[in-house]
């Protein structure tokens, strides 16, 4: 039998970002709270995500949005980490407010977020373990949780992930920079 990698490849990605979500899944969590939800994105809804990128640029004029969007078509699959919201009850002053208790809800705990963090540290070294191109993306992530796709999270990001031999998501292409977009770049 001959079993050739480029027939094999597309399985082995998304076995392994499987794997990813274990990690994030069994990554440290501040006071022992579980309120991680993971999951992969493939297929059209990975269009989907792009599309609401490209509606996201449209409303707020962030140009990396539309280079991101095309970026992640190059992925094989995406994994979305997001956190839903818990105080603590800590006190601890890093959302920047004394106490829990003058933290608005509109302002996230900031053990919360560091929990998605730490599971992205946690799925992202899984993924450089298994030889995975990954790069964690706020920009998808915000719209795949303005698409829903992790019920009740209020902070959402994305690791495209791909196996190719350049990884695309560092190694993107420049735009071409002309005099005119050169100084609108830089300011």
């Amino acid at each position: 039998m001959i079993l050739n990698e480029r027939e094999t490849r597309h399985e082995h990605v998304l076995d392994v970002v499987k794997q990813m979500m274990t990690a994030a899944r069994t990554a440290p969590k501040g006071k022992g709270y579980d309120i991680i939800e993971i999951a992969m994105i493939t297929d059209g809804d990975i269009n989907r995500v792009s599309s609401e990128m490209i509606n996201i640029n449209k409303e707020t004029g962030l140009k990396f949005l539309l280079r991101d969007a095309e970026n992640i078509m190059e992925a094989e699959a995406i994994l979305i980490i997001g956190t839903k919201q818990k105080v603590h009850a800590l006190n601890c002053g890093h959302c920047g407010f004394a106490t829990c208790a003058e933290k608005p809800t509109s302002v996230p705990c900031a053990i919360n977020i560091v929990d998605v963090g730490i599971a992205i540290g946690s799925a992202c070294a899984t993924a450089a373990d298994n030889r995975l191109d990954t790069r964690v993306m706020f920009s998808a992530g915000l719209a795949a949780q303005r698409l829903g796709y992790l019920a009740n999270c209020t902070c959402v990001m994305a690791i495209p992930v791909s196996a190719s031999s350049k990884n695309p998501f560092f190694d993107r292409k420049r735009k071409e920079t002309t005099q005119e977009n050169f100084h609108s770049e830089i300011y």
